[in-house]
């Protein structure tokens, strides 16, 4: 007799996925690179005093053979500065290492990786509104075929099955009234400008906080530009004054000796988003800490970090207020639990009828994500 072999679930150890010593490093190199905002040295520096302590290499590959490595690869660049031969002329000198276009762009993607991998992992993230209409995004389920739908939308499968089932096998024929659709959700463009907060407060009490923001908006850069080409999405920074960046130059991105002038960021944030045709548009601000800096009209600046100033404070009211005017909601990713910061932050947010979020450093990126990705299947008003 024959004995009957019982299918079930076999239990092993886990076993990390096998990397190359290259890429044990540059993973950590990653993390580092981000931290230092962009300085090479100071990143090769950190990841030296980590091999010192963890064993990362061995005789067999060193740090220097990962530097080469990495220039080699692309993601560092070397430019070597002249020096002094002893007859005059210039001479090759040290070299002066610093990340490519590449490797600001692996950059962006890993921040993008690792926020979507939380989302993912808590299952949330996924907000969809029940309105459907013209778009790209499926709904799974189907209506009758109305003159004027794109042949594209029509579903084969479901139609000829109708046809099956009205007409029968033999004799098969397929018309109009057999047609159905599949439903697609209706995804307006959005106009995003991102305000992050670079006064001195947010490397202070033994924190940083502009790292996590930085990555923050990294990841929404490249979640933008890769998967929605039509939306727009501008980057401000803010401390005494506001001024806009570049994409490419947020691996860079650090802190000053600035107070916290949140009126000039509203006021940038709102004249990028007059020039845009889109009918969506938002503000999604990061910031830690009071408004505590005013440019007056004489180009002097007006600073008070003791407590709230109400001078200041009636300013960015009427910011909140002029923005809700334009029908821009501001959302304020509130990383601070100061008890008096924070209900100037409400008084802020209902002033504009937009949202506040404190979330602390901790789900920073997945609450912009969910709130990005539920705002633009909305219409904003």
């Amino acid at each position: 007799m024959a004995m009957k072999i019982r299918s079930g679930f076999r239990f092993t150890n886990y076993e990390a996925p096998e990397q190359t010593p290259f890429e044990k490093l540059f993973e950590i190199f990653q993390e580092l690179i981000t931290h230092t905002s962009g300085d090479v040295d100071e990143a090769l520096d950190w990841l030296r005093e980590l091999d010192k302590e963890y064993d990362l290499t061995d005789e067999d590959y060193t740090i220097y053979d990962f530097i080469e490595d990495l220039k080699a690869k692309g993601y560092l660049r070397e430019e070597l500065e002249p020096g002094q031969g002893g007859d005059g002329e210039g001479t090759p000198g040290e070299g002066t290492l610093s990340i490519t276009a590449k490797m600001e762009r692996i950059i962006r993607q890993r921040a993008l990786d690792q926020i979507f991998g939380k989302i993912k992992r808590s299952g949330t993230g996924n907000h969809r509104t029940g309105k459907s209409g013209l778009g790209d995004e499926h709904t799974g389920d189907f209506r009758e075929y109305h003159y004027g739908d794109s042949l594209d939308r029509i579903s084969m499968t479901e139609s000829l099955k109708n046809a099956q089932v009205n007409h029968g096998l033999e004799g098969f024929s397929l018309t109009e009234n057999d047609l159905v659709v599949e439903d697609t959700h209706h995804k307006a463009q959005m106009s995003t400008v991102l305000m992050i907060d670079i006064s001195h407060s947010m490397i202070l009490y033994g924190e940083d906080r502009i790292t996590p923001a930085k990555k923050v908006a990294m990841a929404l850069a490249e979640l933008i530009t890769t998967r929605y080409p039509k939306d727009t999405l501008d980057i401000l920074v803010f401390g005494n004054d506001a001024w806009p960046i570049p994409i490419k130059d947020l691996p860079y991105l650090k802190v000053g000796p600035y107070h916290t002038n949140t009126v000039a960021g509203l006021q940038l944030a709102m004249d990028m988003l007059r020039r845009k045709k889109n009918t969506n548009k938002q503000i999604f601000m990061i910031t830690d800490g009071k408004p505590s800096c005013l440019r007056l009209p004489d180009g002097t600046y007006y600073k008070n970090s003791v407590g709230l100033d109400d001078f200041i404070v009636e300013k960015c009211y009427n910011m909140a207020r002029q923005a809700r005017k334009l029908h821009i909601p501001i959302t304020t990713f509130m990383i601070a639990q100061d008890p008096y910061l924070m209900q100037f932050v409400r008084h802020f947010t209902e002033a504009n009828k937009g949202k506040a979020l404190f979330t602390g450093l901790k789900g920073l990126g997945e609450m912009i994500f969910e709130d990005y990705e539920k705002n633009r299947k909305k219409r904003l008003k």
